[in-house]
């Protein structure tokens, strides 16, 4: 497909330089600096909608549903810790994934992604000098459908940068909530206000709903977000693109079988490649 039909390129010339462009870029850094996340109203035209749509709809059979428990970090139980300790805190997560090579080259998701300029856009607006397409083969491009459930509960996410396409929404619920900047890239997990999230007595935590066709800049390896439970007969799409600050990243074995259902052998010989210390 064509880029040129799926991108608003007159309200985001993504492909060109220019004034427009550049006050783009800069409104998008002052959300960014503010609150960890940014949104573009409108970055899909209607038809990029309806192709992101479609091609949801067509892959979705292909997705890994899982019905499981999971911590914030995606860790195993750590007996060794207190019981209201985060890393032992588990809750229901109902989610499905279409993983990145159920796509193809030409179709509308990997068009979008592939858009000359996009790159650079997205790298400008984040003002990272170490940028990176997440070099996992299951993850650099994915579909998260998600049925009438508990959504996806509070976690951090493997990649620093999330660049997000909203596709459907669900009838009602699955919000997008996050605490912004929780963690750091030093190794400070900041448990305490973790637990505050959990408990839904922190004064950090931020929500919205996204609109189909919105594109969302967010730096969720250091900011705590869930989806909220959703309820209805409408599936919620969101498509994930995901950039990183290290060349040659993927996810560890123990996430890439939560999310993907698979383990390739890339996951293997590259675990433990990380940036920061972080225990996920």
């Amino acid at each position: 497909m064509d880029y040129r039909d799926l991108i608003n390129l007159k309200r985001y010339p993504v492909d060109q330089y220019g004034e427009v462009l550049d006050d783009r870029i800069a409104a998008v850094q002052a959300e960014l600096t503010q609150d960890r996340c940014a949104v573009l109203s409108g970055f899909l035209t209607e038809e990029g909608i309806a192709a992101l749509k479609e091609e949801a709809d067509q892959s979705a059979p292909h997705a890994h549903c899982t019905f499981n428990q999971t911590n914030s970090y995606f860790t195993e139980d750590d007996p060794n810790l207190p019981k209201d300790h985060p890393n032992r805190r588990f809750y229901d997560r109902s989610n499905a994934f279409v993983p990145a090579d159920k796509f193809h080259t030409t179709g509308a998701l990997r068009s979008v992604f592939d858009a000359p300029g996009f790159d650079a856009f997205i790298q400008n607006c984040l003002q990272e000098k170490h940028f990176f397409r997440y070099a996992d083969p299951l993850a650099d491009a994915i579909i998260n459908l998600a049925e009438a459930g508990p959504g996806f509960p509070w976690h951090f996410d493997t990649n620093n940068y999330n660049v997000t396409l909203a596709i459907q929404n669900a009838e009602i619920g699955g919000e997008f909530e996050y605490a912004p900047a929780i963690r750091d890239a030093n190794g400070n997990e900041n448990f305490d206000e973790v637990s505050r999230v959990l408990d839904g007595t922190s004064e950090k935590v931020k929500r919205f709903n996204l609109q189909p066709g919105d594109l969302q800049l967010f730096r969720g390896r250091y900011s705590l977000h869930r989806v909220a439970p959703l309820t209805g007969s409408r599936r919620r799409y969101v498509a994930i693109l995901s950039y990183v600050e290290w060349p040659n990243m993927v996810a560890t074995p123990e996430r890439a079988k939560q999310l993907y259902g698979r383990v390739l052998p890339i996951h293997l010989e590259r675990a433990g490649l990380r940036s920061d210390t972080l225990i996920d």
